[in-house]
């Protein structure tokens, strides 16, 4: 499977660097097809504090696969977990998912790279029955919104989202508002086309995957690394 240029040619910029990586964009590229229920990204805008809710809602779960208590996840917890929960994933891609959301390679997966390892888990899916066994079903619609924003953004269905893609996706979301809310809606998305780079584009070549997007939208729903530090706090 080839990859697509990038703004500046670069054939290389959609070619999976992991086996785990180019599972996920298999499996991106077939919820593709199915299409997207989104007619604008301010839908999902609305949605954020349902979805913050939702999040914090695994804060339990999280504290449930952090065996010795220390506020994250090490790689044999996180197999002991998926092995206890017969959660169908062999050891390589357990490895592999645990490699791909511990951004710090620390060899630790905080809270909100576990809501990214979830949101990944529940994509990667093989058995339809076990999706109850990690996050329960009331994440089930997150989970889903998600992804139809993803494939909503992901205008070519190459399982990567673009700059271009994502003004595209700005300009049929704001074309021809004009309320109060509309407007605050406007300027996030006017802020999303900014921060491409910064916030979503993590290894800079010029693509958006669907792991990159995931981390992105912890932060701006407000789910930061330090929560269930900061929860500690206000129980002590």
């Amino acid at each position: 499977m080839g990859g697509v240029l990038d703004k500046d040619g670069s054939p290389d910029a959609s070619i999976p660097k992991t086996k785990i990586e180019a599972k996920i964009i298999e499996a991106v590229r077939r919820r593709e097809v199915q299409g997207s229920s989104m007619t604008a990204f301010n839908s999902i805008i609305l949605k954020f504090p349902k979805i913050d809710e939702s999040f914090r809602k695994c804060i339990s779960t999280f504290e449930e696969f952090d065996e010795d208590g220390n506020g994250s996840i090490d790689p044999q917890e996180l197999k002991n977990c998926f092995h206890k929960l017969e959660i169908n994933f062999t050891d390589e891609e357990i490895d592999g998912l645990f490699e791909e959301c511990d951004i710090n390679d620390d060899m630790t997966i905080t809270f909100n790279e576990f809501i990214v390892l979830l949101c990944l888990v529940n994509l990667l899916q093989k058995d339809p029955a076990a999706e109850n066994c990690v996050g329960g079903q009331s994440l089930k619609a997150t989970f889903e919104t998600l992804v139809d924003a993803f494939v909503f953004l992901d205008k070519n269905q190459d399982g990567y989202v673009s700059k271009n893609e994502m003004v595209q996706a700005i300009n049929e979301t704001t074309a021809g508002e004009r309320s109060s809310g509309m407007i605050a809606m406007k300027r996030f998305v006017i802020k999303l086309q900014l921060v491409f780079a910064e916030e979503m584009d993590w290894d800079k070549n010029g693509m958006v995957n669907y792991k990159e997007f995931l981390f992105a939208f912890t932060r701006w729903v407000g789910i930061d690394e330090n929560d269930d530090e900061a929860d500690k706090e206000d129980d002590s």
